[in-house]
């Protein structure tokens, strides 16, 4: 329920954003453009021949099944984001125009005003969790898994609330990082593919979770759990139980909070749980 690399008192971003996609591919020296839209906090696609590898600013992988994945991270600030690929031994780019941003806003009553207000002794145990969490984002593993993703809840019931604005006990705190999925106490949460896990434990505004490294930079995230199967650096499989639905954390009830970070970039689980040919592609010029 609560992005946990972001301080707790963190306000929300000044404005708003959504992608503007202008796609500008510089070829024999003639550059043309065409112009699509993309949420922050999604994917595109960038199919072609032969590709070699693909980046944003100075992180590079291997592109997936042929194609260049680029996950936008849902707090990317307003202005021009360049991605390239690299095809034959030569660099292609395009640039992606960020704009206004598209998500609701949610609003929050907890009983508990301590978390909301947090003690020193909270705020501090807050910053040592982030620290250890922000270390799993540069795990550059082999890649595991496959897409779609399987989904962490069987049967997966009706969720969201990505990117939601929230304001806690009328205060304003950082956007929704993850998919909530209300879903009884006890149920099993299941491992959305194979890999390894990075770390697990109980913390405070996440409370019981597990976070798993897939490899190629993808780490998936179980939070509010009432209870753990599994344990840091054991190798799980796709559809393994990790533990059980819950309300530990600042939660308001029952449910899991399913995240996922691709190369850094904070995105909507539900678009890897979706076919691939749903993820917008860049047009080809």
């Amino acid at each position: 329920m609560d992005n946990l690399s972001t301080m707790a008192r963190q306000p929300l971003l000044r404005t708003p954003l959504i992608l503007i996609v202008t796609l500008t591919l510089w070829s024999s020296g003639v550059a043309r453009s065409e112009e699509i839209s993309v949420a922050p906090g999604s994917l595109v696609r960038w199919p072609g021949e032969r590709i070699e590898k693909c980046s944003i600013g100075d992180r590079s992988w291997e592109p997936l099944a042929g194609e260049c994945w680029f996950p936008i991270d849902l707090l990317t600030l307003e202005g021009p984001l360049e991605v390239a690929r690299w095809r034959r031994g030569e660099r292609e780019k395009t640039i992606l125009q960020v704009a206004s941003y598209p998500y609701e806003v949610q609003r929050i009553t907890l009983q508990d005003d301590s978390q909301v207000n947090l003690s020193v002794e909270d705020l501090e145990r807050v910053r040592r969790e982030n620290q250890k969490i922000a270390g799993l984002w540069g795990l550059e593993s082999p890649r595991q898994f496959r897409f779609p993703l399987a989904p962490p809840l069987d049967p997966l019931p009706t969720g969201g609330r990505f990117g939601s604005r929230r304001f806690f006990n009328d205060q304003p705190r950082s956007p929704h990082s993850g998919a909530d999925f209300a879903a009884d106490s006890g149920t099993p949460v299941l491992a959305t593919a194979t890999g390894t896990v990075a770390l697990s434990g109980d913390f405070f505004f996440s409370g019981k979770s597990v976070f798993l490294d897939h490899g190629d930079g993808l780490i998936s995230m179980y939070f509010h759990l009432s209870g753990i199967a599994v344990e840091q650096g054991d190798s799980v499989d796709r559809g393994e139980i990790l533990g059980l639905v819950g309300a530990t954390g600042r939660a308001t009830g029952p449910h899991l909070h399913f995240g996922v970070r691709w190369h850094r970039a904070r995105i909507d689980p539900q678009l890897l749980l979706a076919p691939t040919d749903q993820i917008r592609a860049v047009p080809s010029l």
